[in-house]
């Protein structure tokens, strides 16, 4: 089946290279019905980080190999900082670096929040009365979060939440989605689970069970963007070794680790996935933002056909998106 999504800038219907698709439908529905220990071996810690060294470390690709890497990818080259021959590994071309001051403008309003990444979007309610309401597919709430934080548990508690899918040819870097305070930071361990459409549909609630960071940031803070508190949980996926905290205020300049008191200013560099596709949630407390009008309307376009729709059994489609691009207001 094949899986499209709308493309924001143009309104676009457009269907989706799905990278290792037969592979990974394979694993996720022969592999774990028949060789259940196989299929855990696949989604550890170590297989991902060796899927990874083999498609972005092995040092066997000549510069031609790589120059029909980005054309495949459609690498925009002129975003880039790096020049074309300083991207001469897959693993420079995934964490490349762009001019996102210039090719990634950001709107000058300090309630609206902005995607976190280059990425394919969809939003969601954990309230049922919403029309944003999914059943618990994508990942079950306490499970994301962590059932131990019952403060965040609380805080969240029937709110709204927006996931950003990064597919392999995306910019992956992660920016900060608001301006504010991190008043929590932590890692919870995980598996390595595939964010394939067609995987997700078959694994229940697969973003869930990956290792992750969450990191809650309280925007009612002096010169905050005054949306509440908000959650960003960085999600690894297959072939995704880590990911690396490297918060710059200052385009890309002297990265620091984030950690507990540190101010993050919308639209900066945040975090970097190393190598494969990987996952972005927000998660906002109950009646402190609304997503932009055409991203909603988007997911119930009943014309477009998606692996998701299929799960849930009524329209739900993905909208590509820009990073430091208006998703939501806040309405305080």
């Amino acid at each position: 089946m094949i899986h499209q999504y709308i493309e924001r800038e143009s309104g676009k219907i457009v269907t989706e290279k799905l990278y290792a698709d037969r592979m990974i439908n394979f694993l996720y529905n022969h592999a774990r019905e028949n060789t259940g220990t196989f299929f855990k071996a696949l989604a550890s810690s170590r297989s991902s980080r060796l899927l990874g060294f083999f498609n972005y470390d092995l040092p066997v690709l000549k510069m031609r190999n790589l120059k029909h890497i980005i054309h495949a990818l459609n690498i925009d080259l002129d975003e880039c900082i790096d020049s074309p021959e300083q991207l001469n590994s897959p693993r420079k071309i995934f964490e490349r670096k762009i001019n996102y001051w210039e090719k990634r403008p950001m709107p000058d309003d300090p309630p609206a929040v902005v995607s976190p990444a280059d990425s394919k979007m969809l939003v969601g309610s954990f309230e049922n009365q919403s029309q944003l309401f999914l059943k618990e597919k994508f990942f079950h709430f306490e499970e994301l979060i962590g059932p131990e934080k019952k403060e965040w548990l609380r805080a969240f508690s029937k709110g709204n939440y927006a996931i950003f899918r990064l597919t392999p040819e995306k910019y992956h870097y992660n920016h900060a989605p608001v301006s504010g305070k991190v008043v929590d930071i932590y890692e919870i361990d995980g598996i390595y689970h595939s964010i394939n459409p067609g995987a997700v549909i078959v694994e229940a609630t697969p973003y869930s069970k990956n290792k992750r960071v969450v990191t809650i940031i309280d925007t009612q803070v002096p010169i905050g963007s005054g949306v509440g508190l908000v959650a960003m949980i960085e999600i690894v996926a297959l072939m995704i070794g880590d990911i690396l905290q490297c918060y710059s205020e200052i385009r890309y300049q002297n990265p620091r680790n984030v950690t507990q008191g540190l101010f993050l200013k919308k639209g900066q560099p945040k975090s970097l996935y190393r190598p494969g596709s990987s996952l972005d949630v927000l998660i906002f407390q109950k009646d402190a933002v609304t997503f932009c009008e055409d991203i909603v309307s988007n997911m119930h376009q009943p014309n477009v056909t998606t692996r998701f729709s299929k799960a849930f059994g009524r329209p739900v489609v993905e909208t590509d998106v820009k990073v430091r691009s208006h998703i939501a207001t806040g309405l305080s």
